[in-house]
Formats: C-alpha cells, sequence, structure tokens
C-alpha cells in the first residue's frame, strides 16, 4: 500500500489560488511635486468638519473597546432614512459586509451572478467560499437585466447589483430592479450595492430602501467612503430583512467597527448641509467635465456617480495606457480598469475645481489639440 505524501506546506481552499488579487487605483506619480489624485472616487470637499472633530475627541479613550453592537451609529442611521435599527448591521467599509453575505451563505459549488463589469470584489468574494462567480453580458455598459434573469439556475445564491455601477457610472431604473427581484427565487439573495446612490439626480432611481422593507431575500448597502468623505476609517452599513440580519451578526467580527468610525459617521451622517455641499459640488462638475472630454473627441459613458468612464482609441500613442503615462507625468492620476474588462478605457473622479480643470487641459495637450 502506497502512503499518500503530505503537502510540503499549508494549501488553501480549492480556488483560491485561482483569484486574481484586487489591484487598488494607484495613489503617486513620482518625481511630480504636486499629486491630484483622481483614481479613487473621494470626495473632493473631504469629510465634514463634524466628522473630523468627532474623531479627534475618541483619541482621549484609545484603551476602550468600541460598541461591539455599534448602536449608536445605526440608530443615527435609522433616524436619518427612518429605519428601524434593528435591521440596520454596520462594517469596516461595505467591503465586509459584502464579504459576510458571502461567507454566510455561499458554499462549494453555489453560483453567484453579476454585471460584466461589476466590482472585481464579487468574484473575489464567491471564490474565496467555493462558489462560481458567472459575469453576465451588459448592454451599453449597463446591467441587462433580461441577462441576469435568464442566467439564474437551481445552484444561484446571490445577485449583487451595483447601482450605480462602478466603474461605469451607469445605473438601472428601479422598476428594473424590481422585476428582477420578482423573477429571483425566493431563496436567492438580492445585493443592491449602492455605494454612490446620493450622487443620483434621476427620478426613476431609488437606492432599495423600499424594497428591503418588503422583501425576505433583499439588502442594501452603502458607503460612508465616497460622498461623506470617510474612507480612510472604513465604515458601511447594510439594511436587510431580520432574518438575514440576524445570520449577519452572528458571522461578524465582535469588533468590526472602530469607536473613531462610528463617532465620525454619527457626526456625518447628520450633517446635512455637508452632504448637500458635495452633491451641488458634483451636480455642477460631473457635467462640464463629461462635456469638456466630449469635445476633444473621446468618448464619455453617461455616469450618474462622482466619476466618468473615458474611452480611448486603439490608435498607437493615443491609449489609454499612453493618456495613462502622460497624464501622471503632470501629477494627474486618473484609474486604469483593465482589469475590469476595460483596457482602452480610464476612470476619472469628478475632483476639486482646479484638478478638473487640469485633466480637461492636459487631456487637450494629449490629444494635439493644444491652442
Amino acid at each position: 500500500m502506497t502512503a499518500t505524501k503530505s503537502p510540503l506546506r499549508p494549501v488553501p481552499r480549492p480556488g483560491v489560488l485561482d483569484i486574481a488579487p484586487y489591484v487598488p487605483g494607484k495613489s503617486s506619480a513620482p518625481g511630480v511635486a504636486k499629486v491630484y489624485k483622481l483614481s479613487s472616487n473621494e470626495s473632493p470637499l473631504g469629510p465634514s468638519p463634524k466628522a473630523v472633530a468627532a474623531y479627534h475627541d475618541v483619541a482621549a479613550r484609545l484603551e476602550d473597546y468600541p460598541d461591539g453592537s455599534v448602536a449608536e451609529l445605526r440608530n443615527a442611521i435609522g433616524r436619518v432614512f427612518g429605519l428601524d435599527p434593528a435591521r440596520i448591521v454596520c462594517g469596516a467599509g461595505s467591503d465586509d459586509l459584502l464579504n459576510m453575505l458571502a461567507q454566510a451563505y455561499l458554499t462549494d459549488g453555489d453560483e453567484v451572478l453579476y454585471s460584466q463589469y461589476g466590482f472585481l470584489m464579487y468574484p473575489i468574494y464567491s471564490l474565496s467560499r467555493g462558489a462560481k462567480p458567472i459575469a453576465v453580458p451588459e448592454k451599453n455598459y449597463t446591467a441587462d437585466i433580461d441577462a441576469i434573469i435568464a442566467a439564474v439556475t437551481p445552484k444561484t445564491r446571490i445577485v449583487f447589483i451595483a447601482n450605480p455601477n462602478n466603474p461605469t457610472g451607469t445605473y438601472v431604473p428601479f422598476d428594473e430592479i424590481k422585476r428582477l427581484h420578482k423573477a429571483l427565487p425566493p431563496n436567492v439573495i438580492l445585493v443592491l450595492d449602492a455605494a454612490y446612490a446620493e450622487y443620483v439626480q434621476r427620478n426613476d432611481y431609488e437606492a432599495g430602501i423600499e424594497l428591503v422593507a418588503t422583501s425576505e431575500n433583499v439588502v442594501m448597502c452603502r458607503t460612508f467612503s465616497k460622498i461623506h468623505g470617510l474612507a480612510a476609517v472604513r465604515l458601511g452599513w447594510l439594511y436587510g430583512p431580520e432574518n438575514i440580519v440576524d445570520v449577519l451578526n452572528r458571522v461578524r467580527s465582535p469588533f468590526n467597527v472602530n469607536s473613531a468610525a462610528i463617532k465620525a459617521g454619527v457626526a456625518a451622517i447628520e450633517d446635512a448641509a455637508h452632504l448637500e455641499r458635495s452633491v451641488a459640488h458634483n451636480n455642477e462638475w460631473l457635467g462640464w467635465v463629461s462635456e469638456e472630454i466630449i469635445e476633444l473627441g473621446l468618448k464619455v459613458t453617461p455616469s450618474v456617480g462622482n466619476f466618468v468612464l473615458i474611452h480611448f482609441p486603439e490608435t498607437k500613442g493615443k491609449t489609454a495606457a499612453d493618456a495613462d503615462a502622460f497624464l501622471t507625468q503632470r501629477g494627474l492620476i486618473l484609474r486604469r480598469v483593465a482589469g475590469y474588462g476595460l483596457p482602452n478605457c480610464l476612470r476619472m473622479t469628478v475632483g476639486t475645481e482646479e484638478a478638473n480643470r487640469l485633466v480637461v487641459a492636459a487631456l487637450k495637450e494629449f490629444m494635439g489639440q493644444a491652442a
């Protein structure tokens, strides 16, 4: 009888080594004195001054564990949105919550659906739990609801919809989201990832609160990283039905939200004036950036978020990679999105007035239209 040899080192579960690590947008330009980082969809206005003050106040009590129930923040979110705090779960960014859902509801052989240009963490979390992620083709860089419905099988367990979507900036009207939900089996969770919801100015859009409130298999995820400008503290929240919230509270880490994040989050979500200023700034500059870049002869996917997807030609010297190198030399950092299957595109965050004008001027020079 031949003895089975033991591995010479620890071996991860099947599928883990198939995961392509997530690569964030770059944040530096070597040799450049001033850098304008427009690669991570961060708020150009920064956080509420009230949130900054609340964050600093925690410094005097760093020896204390945070409140494991995150009650103060859940109550604040409940007041602002008119929600039952008992149906809210908070996490270290919405990423943490998406990972919890995968941990609690996926196992070997399950299938997960997401749109073709959806958030790269959806397949990563799925593969880490032994599930098969399936990217459903989009139409005009927008999630195709008919195609997603057609892709559902008895093995489907989760459907992720980023609405609005990153990196395309497109969105799905609420009636279409409701149509998708109606077509899903009751044991399939519909995850509405609404990280950019506050920026959307369309009458046919809804982040998902109404659908969650009336369903047993829908959750909505939100983040403090974007419009609230708190990306550094890692803070997100989820609204869901009682049964799913109960499950997530069983699997989440006991202190998965730190005290500084809790206090800053409460102050941020209660500062409506700062949020309104952030929305107004984006409304002003999103259209301007899109129109100016289109005038240069480049295609821009219509966006409802705080960023635009810019399409470059395949012509040598004018590609997205060429543009990225050209801009980086000038301290203008945009996001390469080849990892999303968009090698000929760059994603640009709507920045300050100065940053926006500098990018447009640099792209004009790049495209050979300098005066």
